[in-house]
């Protein structure tokens, strides 16, 4: 478990994850912080930065040169290590397993040496201090890169992941992760929990845009991001990845639903382009 003490960090924070190969979202984030001021240093990626997407090695590219904190997620390690599929804990013969198959050989592909290993020396977890709260930022959890935590997760269950933090990075005030892709809050026994959600893909709620997190002196907001899809959408038409995914850019709802707990689907579904 490689962990990064980023110290006292001092003026507004932001949290993302999920670009996901979209450069188009990741672009967008770039200007909101130009005009919000946030430097690199200040800037924590969850993780998840190429996958899904088209655009994986000009996603990797641009966080590094803008010098973000990055966290480890499932598709990091999983490129480190030459795998041969995402790590994102998809259920055997599921619609996100199968759609995920095809993303996952484009991004495996666009990975050379030198940025596997560099991926390899990413943190699994980053602490770090603001405004008298001790933070630490995960992907999934300590427990596990792909674990998932739902808005309707049990609290024992964020409980438990939270005492796994503790044990292996100290204790916290606050945990900011990423992995299921929505952005939500919870207050666990004193502890807030803050999934930064995504930026690369929708929420799964009709809107286009991503989400992620700003940590300002008085708290944490959840941001929407607003971008034109249509360069993401037009690069993922062009590299073959039009499995459902593409449609999700412009549509703003997920094209499949099978990762979810059952009581977060909704009961209609939305026109999508499957396998």
């Amino acid at each position: 478990m490689k962990i990064a003490d980023l110290g006292t960090l001092s003026g507004p924070v932001v949290a993302y994850g999920g670009a996901h190969a979209n450069l188009a979202a990741l672009g967008a984030l770039l200007r909101d912080l130009g005009r919000a001021g946030v430097p690199g240093q200040r800037v924590i990626c969850t993780g998840n930065i190429g996958g899904i997407g088209a655009q994986t090695t000009a996603c990797i590219a641009a966080t590094r040169a803008y010098g973000h904190q990055i966290i480890a997620g499932n598709i990091e390690r999983q490129l480190a290590v030459g795998a041969a599929e995402s790590g994102f804990g998809f259920a055997p013969g599921s619609v996100s397993r199968r759609l995920a198959a095809t993303w996952w050989r484009h991004t495996d592909a666009a990975v050379d040496a030198t940025t596997r290993d560099w991926l390899e020396d990413l943190p699994d977890i980053a602490v770090f201090a603001h405004e008298g709260r001790r933070y630490a930022v995960v992907h999934g959890g300590a427990s596990s890169t792909a674990r998932y935590f739902w808005p309707s997760t049990p609290s024992e269950d964020f409980a438990r992941e939270i005492e796994a933090i503790a044990a292996t990075a100290g204790p916290v005030d606050g945990v900011i992760a990423g992995h299921c892709g929505l952005a939500f809050e919870r207050d666990i026994g004193g502890v807030h929990w803050i999934n930064a959600g995504m930026i690369g893909q929708p929420p799964n709620d009709g809107r286009r845009g991503g989400r992620y997190v700003r940590l300002d002196a008085d708290g944490a907001r959840i941001l929407r991001l607003d971008y034109d899809p249509a360069p993401a959408f037009a690069a993922m038409v062009s590299a073959g990845l039009t499995q459902g995914w593409d449609l999700s850019l412009m549509t703003g709802f997920w094209p499949t639903e099978d990762m979810l707990p059952e009581e977060m689907r909704r009961t209609v579904a939305a026109p999508r382009r499957l396998l």
